[in-house]
């Protein structure tokens, strides 16, 4: 693949050619080869059918068929990891109406009670009201062991006027209460935090891993993890060694995701074309090539390029030839966010009915349930990259039970 990759690309005139690029270290080879590839991976559960990053958003992510529920994380005041994209709070809750003093500050400012008492929901109905639900108003801010458990098959428990029932543990501490979700529909899909704004929260890496130890889902030794039952034919990522894949934009975040996890477990970073001091700066091969070598030396074994197309019309930083660069390194592709068709065709090489031109090893996807089916009734076996290491199908999405759109959570 890469060698007519490198055919293809010498027609541009090898933009990369004399520039080094570093190779993946054979104990990093070793964290690739255990992550299955041609997932799908639940940007934020989805933008699309629900309010991002809710019970909501996640629970339909999860039984529509996710490999990983992917969401950032953030710090309350008081120590409580978050799962919440915006560092202000204006565009996804009524902070304004709750706390208008304090509209505009950020959610370090709040204590994790403090955010709980905002509507996290109404904003999508409002924004996208052909897509409203009821069950929408009232949805509020998960932790990370909220979506955790919601991997695991569970729900929040809530009373009729839709909130939590907490529990009080021997520690005098107040836990959510959570039960068997009666609509799950049996898939474990495994998680993907991202270390969102990590200056602001200095020490959330190692937040991160001790908090996924506390929930069993990361351990030095990986045989003392916690065991997760997977209904037959579900997803069951969550019961793998790869159950999380670590990810963040900032290269001083990286370094400490390599200090905070000794156990490597797959890693992420995330490539953004701008101007801030982690961004890539300029499109170039030489450029490029720096970040390439940048994650391999601090532990990254996938690099997650934007990819370019309506509605977001980011930077294209997945052209052939970077494709091409990246795979020369070793690593996996992650490319973020697929939002149609015409993406996915593109960037898996399905639009030139060229499987050499694909350059897509996992998608980060606003609709889950669209790319699931594209991998199941689009793409023919020479697209998929194989997975035959881990003993699985290339095409782990063939036999996945789709629903299409929203299905109502509620009872």
């Amino acid at each position: 693949m890469i060698a007519v990759l490198m055919a293809l690309i010498s027609k541009e005139g090898r933009p990369y050619a004399g520039i080094e690029i570093h190779k993946l270290p054979v104990a990093l080879q070793q964290v690739l080869n255990e992550l299955p590839r041609n997932i799908v991976i639940a940007h934020r559960g989805t933008t699309y059918w629900a309010p991002e990053e809710t019970e909501a958003a996640m629970r339909w992510a999860r039984d529509v068929g996710a490999d990983y529920l992917e969401f950032d994380l953030q710090r309350t005041r008081d120590g409580v990891l978050i799962a919440l994209h915006d560092v202000n709070l204006r565009r996804t809750t009524d902070i304004a109406e709750v706390f208008p003093e304090r509209a505009d500050a950020p959610v370090s400012a709040f204590t994790l009670d403090e955010l709980r008492q905002l509507d996290a929901g109404s904003w999508f109905n409002e924004t996208y009201p052909d897509r409203a639900k009821k069950e929408f108003v009232g949805q509020d801010i998960l932790t990370l062991e909220d979506v955790i458990r919601i991997a695991e098959g569970y729900r929040i428990v809530r009373d009729e006027q839709g909130r939590r029932i907490y529990e009080w543990g021997t520690d005098g501490k107040k836990y959510t209460r959570y039960e068997k979700d009666p609509q799950d529909s049996g898939n474990r899909p495994g998680i993907y935090p991202e270390t969102k704004e990590p200056h602001l929260f200095p020490g959330m890496e190692q937040d991160l891993r001790e908090e996924l130890e506390r929930l069993g889902w990361y351990h030095i030794q990986p045989g003392k993890m916690k065991k997760i039952e997977v209904p037959q034919g579900g997803v069951g990522i969550a019961n793998t060694i790869a159950r999380v894949i670590l990810q963040t934009f900032s290269a001083h975040s990286l370094v400490e995701l390599e200090k905070a996890f000794p156990r490597r477990i797959p890693t992420c970073f995330l490539l953004w074309l701008g101007n801030e001091p982690s961004d890539l700066k300029e499109n170039t091969p030489k450029a490029y090539a720096a970040k390439i070598n940048y994650a391999v030396a601090h532990g990254a074994v996938i690099i997650g390029p934007s990819i370019a197309g309506s509605p977001n019309d980011y930077a294209d930083l997945l052209a052939p030839w970077q494709g091409e660069m990246i795979y020369r390194a070793g690593l996996a592709i992650h490319p973020y966010s697929f939002d149609t068709e015409e993406q996915m065709a593109e960037y898996t090489g399905w639009k030139n009915r060229c499987p050499q031109e694909g350059r897509v090893d996992g998608m980060f996807t606003n609709k889950a349930d669209m790319t699931i089916q594209f991998y199941q009734q689009t793409l023919m076996s020479a697209y998929f990259k194989s997975n035959a290491a881990l003993g699985i199908p290339d095409n782990i999405q063939r036999n996945k039970a789709l629903f299409h759109g929203y299905r109502d959570m509620s009872e």
